[in-house]
């Protein structure tokens, strides 16, 4: 499932639209104390209130926010051992299938105890599950075609869930009109806070607008923060890597190739090639894949930079020396900081400084009498609190 999947799917949650139908939802609270559930309502969606509507629909567009493999990550189920009755594939499929509510809602309580199982949450949680359709038009060949963008469409059954703590409500003063005096308020309902979940999952992923039961959508609380435990205990999935830990990855091979020392075009140059890399990509709008560095690949985007005295074997025991695998393939976009942005940030004692990566080739570290500096290459003249800064001739 890639970020433009997610991001159509994800802007459907909103009132009276036809694209997305939400037919179900089954809220489970949990309490802190002792992990069991405390109560638990199932009803249709439609029968809620509008402002709950309202509520429910910002929080899953919440838990779909963020980038694959940063904040979202599509997690492989392991294979179900047979004696295995409460894999989370199969409770999800079965509830996916099941066209009556009470069975649907015994699929998702079974995956709700298993998010208790083990596992001492700080506060109160509440669990909500949905399930709905999805539905995305068909592309239309032509201009002149007869067929309306919503005569024909996909449709995609899912489930969603959403995992939200509740807040004890602070004490506050407030002012009674009919009194006319003030008082103060004190509420002991606890408060669930929707506007900042703590974790959820989306099942199936979408590939080809085609559904994928052998993946699910994992969502994370936090940036580069999952939940392995829950990965692995709840969600039945294989392990990840995040984003942030395959650029670490990706930088201990090349210094196992080349050394830790590499001057500033150099870098430049391998963020080039493999930006290109993921521009030609991009150009494929039918290939859902996504650009990957292995062994080869690394080999290649070295020596187009530039990179001396290196070849496919060297960055093979690179691989294995790193992570134990030479086979491994890093995703490109993991590695590539943002070329829309001043992403790559250096920091000195004297000054931090935000760049572009093109712009990096730009700036180089020289001796200058005897001293380690800084320099920028610049087009036009520097601007500092108004004045225009002289320029001055270095003397070795």
């Amino acid at each position: 499932m890639n970020q433009k999947a997610i991001a159509d799917f994800r802007k459907r949650f909103k009132l009276d639209t036809d694209l997305l139908k939400i037919m179900d939802i089954y809220n489970v609270y949990i309490r802190q104390e002792n992990n069991e559930i405390y109560h638990e309502v199932s009803q249709p969606f439609a029968l809620l209130d509008r402002e709950q509507q309202e509520l429910f629909l910002a929080n899953f567009k919440k838990v779909l926010g963020g980038k694959l493999d940063v904040k979202l990550f599509e997690v492989k189920f392991r294979r179900q051992a047979e004696e295995e009755s409460d894999h989370t594939q199969q409770l999800l499929y079965d509830g996916l299938q099941s066209s009556d509510v009470e069975e649907w809602k015994a699929e998702m309580q079974r995956v709700a105890h298993k998010m208790v199982q083990d596992t001492q949450y700080e506060k109160d949680i509440v669990i909500t599950f949905i399930r709905g359709n999805y539905y995305r038009p068909t592309k239309r060949h032509s201009e002149e075609a007869e067929v309306a963008d919503r005569d024909e469409v996909y449709k995609n059954p899912f489930i969603l869930c959403s995992l939200n703590q509740t807040d004890l409500p602070k004490q506050s003063l407030v002012f009674d009109f009919n009194e006319k005096k003030f008082k103060s308020r004190i509420t002991l309902d606890p408060v669930i806070n929707l506007t900042s979940p703590i974790g959820g999952f989306l099942f199936p992923c979408f590939t080809d607008n085609a559904a994928d039961v052998n993946h699910v959508l994992y969502a994370a609380g936090k940036a580069n923060k999952p939940n392995f435990h829950f990965i692995e205990k709840v969600l039945d999935g294989e392990e990840i890597m995040t984003a942030e830990e395959d650029k670490v990855v990706f930088e201990e091979i090349v210094k196992s190739v080349v050394g830790d020392e590499m001057n500033t075009r150099t870098i430049a140059s391998v963020y080039d090639e493999i930006q290109r890399m993921m521009e030609v990509d991009d150009e494929e709008e039918e290939d859902e894949s996504v650009p990957t560095l292995d062994t080869k690949e690394v080999t290649r985007v070295l020596k187009a930079s530039g990179v001396e005295d290196v070849d496919t074997e060297k960055v093979e025991r690179a691989f294995r020396k790193v992570i134990d695998d030479d086979t491994y393939e890093m995703k490109a976009s993991h590695i590539v900081p943002s070329y829309t942005s001043k992403s790559i940030k250096i920091q000195t004692k004297v000054a931090n400084i935000a760049i572009s990566p093109q712009d990096l080739r730009f700036v180089r570290q020289v001796e200058v009498n005897g001293k380690t500096c800084l320099l920028i290459e610049v087009e036009e003249d520097t601007v500092i609190e108004g004045f225009t800064l002289l320029s001055e001739e270095l003397l070795d």
